[in-house]
């Protein structure tokens, strides 16, 4: 070999090491599927904090149905032509059809749904497929709502348990589990639909109820300011599953920080971007509860809340 070719190799084999360090990361890809409205400020926040920049390392692609339904299906097969490296969808209404259309991307969700009974994962240890993320339910969070409602209002006997049955949970059976041992009659009133609520609110007066069990979904909380409305004109003690149903004008609310689990999932984009399966990566459970109560409605209601559930409160709402 000459020596001028054997000093040009040499130096191609001494500067290549420090060219493909030089080479920029690929961005990841992220795509995202909504219902109506960004819910994404936690999430994003959540990204941040683990060192994503969009248009720097992450791209994400947004698609929002805008409250219809019907435009969830081609949304999702929008979204999985583009191929991204992750699909977040967000709600339990939502994440099936992402799911339907993409056996093979990494989908993480967040749901207040049953991963489970919507046919997400095969169970919340052992996820086994594509799918894995954040779920809102606690089985023990319907018999806990349903005592603290009792030591709230002692004198309830008629409780309006007011539900969406295509919201796939347990709460029903385990709040009709509890009621029997709190010696309560649990009344079931459905919603399925945002034209419901009168009659479901009709159904329940008949009944003669004396107190409301609001289960959080998509339904009841697009309706909450309605079902608090109700509620207040009828001095029903309501209780609910987040912190929004005290912070409109309900008796109390028992549940998951809502916030804080949706920008959990941003810990598992970062785990699947980072080669992680999410077959591997156990669905989350809410593990740290919210007592809130809304003081000023319990004085409209003529209620004194015992010391003894004051002082397990997160927040007192007086004003």
């Amino acid at each position: 070999m000459r020596r001028r070719q054997f000093i040009r190799l040499v130096g191609v084999a001494a500067v290549w090491p420090f060219a493909a360090q030089a080479q920029p990361k690929p961005i990841a890809k992220l795509g995202v599927l909504l219902y109506s409205n960004p819910q994404m400020a936690s999430i994003r926040l959540g990204l941040s904090e683990l060192g994503y920049v969009e248009g720097r390392n992450i791209a994400i692609e947004y698609r929002y149905a805008q409250g219809q339904v019907d435009r969830l299906p081609s949304l999702a097969a929008e979204l999985v032509q583009l191929r991204p490296n992750v699909i977040l969808a967000i709600g339990g209404d939502v994440a099936p059809i992402a799911k339907r259309f993409n056996q093979t991307i990494p989908l993480v969700f967040v749901s207040s749904a049953d991963p489970e009974q919507l046919g997400l994962v095969a169970s919340l240890s052992r996820p086994g497929g594509n799918a894995t993320g954040v779920t809102l339910l606690q089985d023990a969070l319907a018999s806990k709502r349903l005592e603290l409602l009792r030591e709230a209002a002692p004198q309830i006997s008629r409780v309006a348990f007011l539900w969406n049955p295509d919201h796939p949970d347990n709460e029903q059976r385990e709040a009709q589990r509890a009621a029997q041992a709190l010696g309560v009659q649990l009344h079931l009133v459905e919603v399925r639909s945002s034209d419901d609520f009168e009659s479901a609110f009709r159904a329940a007066n008949n009944a003669g109820i004396d107190s409301l069990y609001v289960v959080s979904s998509r339904q009841t909380v697009l309706n909450i300011k309605r079902i608090v409305e109700f509620a207040a004109q009828n001095r029903l003690p309501l209780a609910g599953g987040w912190g929004a149903w005290a912070k409109e004008g309900g008796l109390f609310s028992y549940g998951p920080d809502g916030v804080n689990m949706a920008r959990r999932a941003a810990n598992y984009i970062d785990r699947i971007l980072k080669g992680a399966k999410p077959a591997d990566l156990p669905v989350e459970q809410p593990a740290k509860f919210e007592l809130i109560i809304n003081l000023k409605t319990a004085k409209a209601l003529g209620l004194t809340v015992p010391h003894s559930l004051l002082s397990r409160a997160d927040v007192l709402i007086d004003s």
